[in-house]
């Protein structure tokens, strides 16, 4: 059984490229990271390691929006007992919020007692909780009591699911935490608060049973299930023992690889000066236990950093036995050394070191006697929901269109300036190549048709079809026509369906920069670019996401005097209405839409034409969104239709 890791595994390739963007943005994360050395080199007692203690619990919560202020009962139901050799599973249901059912099964020694207690939250196994039976079923026989449970998306909690496929709309389970993570994102928050909502009432759950002790209580996780393993217990004090596998990397090695999905990188991280090993340094001096695998793609030599980092930390507390690290065999996953070293670390700590960490052969029961619904999915349980409805609930408040454009010129960190060209060249056509700057060591490219000093100009934000066959066109039409490649654009992979380029954002929202925003900062470096040559009346064409992008610059700058946006999304509503969307990654500021919509930015142009063509919704579907916009025939040939010079506009 393997986790499903695609996702990450293509994070990994992509990053294997170094782009220019990746070269960038890492620059920006390693001095943001030396900044946080200097303050951790700092701490030498444990008066000021408490207070970075409390510092990191206070600004996590803060950076993933908080936790839900929901105090309602669990709800909990015990849907069926099946007795084994030695211990007993139950298949349980119970409510996180109203609403969200979540399925997870208790494992528990068949003789009466009290015992300490184990969670176990999931990674991304697609089948969910029946991938840790083995492990769970070792900790039963050798008297602990165990809950894990689905994570949202997984095994019994698809979210969109469509009983005629028997799964989600959206994909397979990273898709489904993508969907839910830029959702959470535009409404201010992380999905990782989600998930960590989960854990806790999973946890509230487990220590709700008479047999645990509720002083004893551990976590360990996997991958995913490592990463809520981690936020759970650097966040919650009843947890005493944790037991993190492939999971713990720094970022200083992190960042250009495997950095994970929407839970496990949540905007301004490494910006507020945190890296993971500030969860295990939040949870001293309990125990923690780190494990690797040589063959991960979570390398040992990234988690290396964080263990050493950790051994002085832990040093400073006096405990340094508490806190370990196993290396194991084998690819990403617990092979069974690992999971013997789980077991020694649980039986050391919370059974005072009396019992046998030896795993046990045990006959694992099918999937199925693990279900807890009737039917398999929650969804089809009366009164369900699914997480993107909680996640469009969140309070809107109004802002004004003066706060709009302070909010904009926040994200874009744009400054008019000279623009400083790295080259030019030009080639037998008579199209000029420039390369610029659009950053401090950040490059971007475009194309010059024509004479912007003798003619209007038209910027075309790649990427556009047929860019250069159309820029020929407008310029023959009497136009400066400057084809633009804003920076990470175009991506030479072909990103995973429907998520888009989710890697290079998430990337940017870590380290405090929002890739959209500066995406519009580079038209408006274009603009630069064109005024240098003499250019005065400038209009922008963008066609589907890099038109909000448009957008967002022509709002904070006049001197884009037209607009011509095609198929570009004409709201953020139906992008929260609906469990699914498409590319919305490209088009996400953090919490923009608690404030605003897309139709904010369009006001802001005031009287400057915009024409607006075939308005669409966020899975490329065309709305009717009234008779400002403009819509074309169905049967419109190629080059009639949908040519930029046959729709009034430029003009």
């Amino acid at each position: 059984m393997k986790p499903l890791v695609l996702i990450v595994a293509l994070s990994a390739g992509l990053a294997a490229q170094e782009s220019p963007l990746l070269v960038w943005m890492n620059s920006i994360a390693q001095q943001e990271l030396d900044l946080r050395d200097r303050v951790i080199g700092q701490i030498q007692d444990k008066a000021s390691a408490a207070k970075r203690q409390e510092f990191v619990r206070t600004k996590v919560l803060q950076l993933i929006g908080g936790l839900p202020d929901y105090r309602g009962p669990l709800n909990a139901q015990v849907k069926a007992v099946h007795p084994e050799n030695g211990y007993v599973i139950e298949n349980v249901l119970f409510e996180s919020l109203p609403g969200i059912f979540v399925t997870g099964n208790l494992y528990r020694p068949s003789a009466p007692g009290h015992y300490p207690g184990i969670l176990i939250p999931l990674g991304h196994w697609e089948e969910g909780k029946p991938a840790v039976q083995r492990m769970a079923t070792n900790f039963a026989l050798k008297g602990f009591v165990v809950f894990t449970y689905d994570p949202l998306g997984q095994g019994e909690r698809q979210q969109a699911y469509d009983w005629r496929i028997g799964g989600g709309l959206g994909g397979p389970g990273t898709t489904q935490h993508f969907m839910a993570g830029t959702q959470s994102i535009l409404m201010g928050q992380s999905f990782a608060r989600y998930r960590i909502w989960d854990a806790k009432r999973a946890l509230d759950y487990l220590m709700s049973r008479p047999e645990v002790e509720q002083e004893k209580i551990g976590c360990t996780g996997c991958s995913g299930g490592g990463t809520l393993a981690t936020y759970i217990s650097a966040l919650d004090p009843r947890i005493k023992v944790a037991a993190v596998s492939c999971f713990m990397q720094s970022f200083r090695s992190l960042f250009t690889a495997a950095i994970g999905d929407s839970e496990q990188s949540f905007p301004d991280f490494l910006a507020s000066g945190l890296d993971e090993t500030d969860y295990v340094e939040s949870f001293a001096p309990k125990p923690w236990l780190i494990t690797s695998t040589k063959d991960d793609f979570f390398t040992p030599a990234a988690a290396q950093q964080v263990v050493e980092e950790a051994t002085k930390w832990y040093h400073v507390w006096d405990a340094d036995n508490r806190v370990k690290w196993v290396v194991g065999p084998g690819p990403h996953g617990t092979p069974h050394m690992v999971r013997e070293a789980i077991y020694e670390w649980m039986i050391r700590w919370l059974k005072d070191g009396h019992g046998d960490a030896t795993e046990q052969s045990v006959n694992l029961v099918p999937d199925r006697l693990l279900q807890v619904t009737p039917k398999g999915q929650v969804s089809l349980l009366p009164g369900s929901r699914d997480i993107y409805q909680v996640i469009n609930q969140t309070p809107r408040s109004r802002g004004s269109q003066a706060e709009l454009l302070e909010y904009l010129r926040k994200w874009m960190r744009y400054e008019r300036s000279e623009p400083r060209i790295q080259s030019e060249s030009k080639d037998a056509d008579g199209v000029t190549h420039f390369v610029f700057e659009g950053d401090s060591n950040l490059n971007i490219t475009a194309d010059l048709y024509g004479s912007p000093n003798t003619h209007a100009s038209v910027i075309l934000v790649n990427p556009y079809p047929r860019a250069a066959e159309r820029a020929k066109k407008i310029e023959a039409a009497g136009y400066a026509v400057l084809v633009l490649n804003p920076r990470g654009v175009p991506e030479p992979a072909n990103p995973p369906a429907m998520v888009g380029d989710w890697i290079d954002n998430t990337r940017a929202w870590l380290i405090g920069r929002n890739l959209p925003s500066l995406r519009a900062k580079d038209i408006l470096r274009a603009i630069d670019l064109l005024e240098s040559r003499g250019g005065k009346d400038i209009n922008v064409v963008a066609r589907e996401v890099p038109g909000i992008w448009a957008l967002i610059a022509a709002a904070v700058d006049p001197r884009i005097t037209k607009l011509w946006l095609d198929h570009t999304p004409v709201s953020f509503r139906p992008a929260l209405e609906s469990p699914l969307s498409t590319n919305l990654h490209d088009a996400t500021m953090p919490g923009f839409a608690v404030k605003w919509d897309i139709a904010d930015m369009a006001g802001a142009l005031g009287n400057r034409k915009l024409t607006w063509v075939d308005p669409t919704n966020w899975m490329r579907k065309i709305v009717y969104a009234g008779d400002k916009f403009v819509y074309r025939s169905a049967d419109a040939g190629e080059g009639e239709g949908d040519d930029i010079l046959a729709i009034p506009g430029l003009r």
